[in-house]
């Protein structure tokens, strides 16, 4: 039988109304809101109508995700459909950690919450965004960033697709650089060099934070983004490298593939993770839950 991977989704498909479907007819959802506004009181009113703008700051959106992911997941799991291993795109590896068990949900929201403002914190002051380069092979981009000292290859999402971050001066002038060696550069709508050096003092905080939660490994396997491989140890050093570190999302997907994936659910936001696998494996199936009626679709297909 073909096992079934759940990837959780990341920072970049936020808007107001997400997870409220899931809201209105999944008591175990909001059992979760419920208990995540007790920790943050108006959290709820800001994933389902916040402005636009509001959700698109990273103490904003990182909270928000976490709930809409696991909202998703939560649905997916009462509709039936159990998962066989779970990986989160950045942000995403938290709810996928929660999911999995390596901390209660209440907890992965407070951390959740913590990952938010350092980041914030750490990209305040600075000029750095992030822009996804197209159509150009790996080490080619990796070259063109090894010309600038504050550009860096930081999220290798398909083939032909790796995001670099970086000082707003240096990627203006590396934009040139990878147009004329035939790529296509689409820039991102971040407010910071994330999976970055820029993201040093972030990961440091984050990682003494960790430290006064209490962590287990995952009962279902989690993929890293730091290692590429199922979390085995050292959970606090993988989440705090990952802050600082590459996501290394083509190499999880190929390994969970070879795990045994042939079925992938995207839990949470938008379809980006779906379309990203659907390049690197073609032959997988591939889905995405943003509604009640998604998951009932998929729970037809998949049981």
């Amino acid at each position: 039988m073909d096992q079934i991977a759940f990837v959780f989704s990341g920072q970049g498909a936020q808007h107001p109304g997400m997870a409220e479907d899931f809201y209105r007819n999944s008591a175990g959802v909001r059992a979760l809101f419920e208990e995540a506004e007790t920790l943050r009181p108006g959290i709820t009113e800001l994933c389902f109508h916040g402005d636009p703008a509001a959700l698109k700051q990273t103490e904003n959106t990182q909270p928000c995700l976490y709930l809409a992911d696991l909202a998703a997941a939560l649905v997916l799991r009462e509709s039936g459909i159990l998962p066989d291993m779970l990986a989160g795109f950045s942000l995403g590896e938290i709810p996928a950690l929660a999911f999995g068990g390596a901390f209660g949900f209440a907890q992965g929201f407070q951390i959740t919450c913590r990952r938010g403002e350092l980041m914030a914190a750490a990209s305040a002051g600075q000029q750095t965004s992030m822009l996804a380069v197209l159509k150009m092979k790996n080490e080619a981009v990796e070259e063109i960033c090894s010309r600038y000292p504050h550009v860096y290859p930081v999220n290798y999402n398909a083939p032909g697709q790796l995001v670099v971050s970086g000082s707003c001066e240096e990627l203006e002038q590396a934009k040139a650089d990878f147009v004329a060696a035939g790529g296509r550069v689409v820039p991102l709508a971040v407010s910071g060099a994330f999976h970055s050096p820029f993201m040093d003092e972030a990961a440091r905080g984050f990682g003494e934070f960790l430290k006064t939660i209490p962590l287990q490994l995952p009962r279902i396997p989690v993929y890293s983004n730091f290692t590429a491989e199922p979390y085995a140890g050292q959970v606090v050093g993988c989440m705090e490298q990952q802050i600082n570190h590459p996501v290394r999302w083509e190499s999880i997907i190929r390994a969970m593939y070879g795990a045994g994936a042939r079925i992938f659910v995207e839990a949470g936001v938008g379809s980006t993770l779906q379309k990203l696998i659907a390049k690197i494996v073609p032959e997988c199936r591939v889905f995405h839950a943003e509604t009640m009626a998604d998951a009932a679709a998929i729970a037809k297909e998949v049981l």
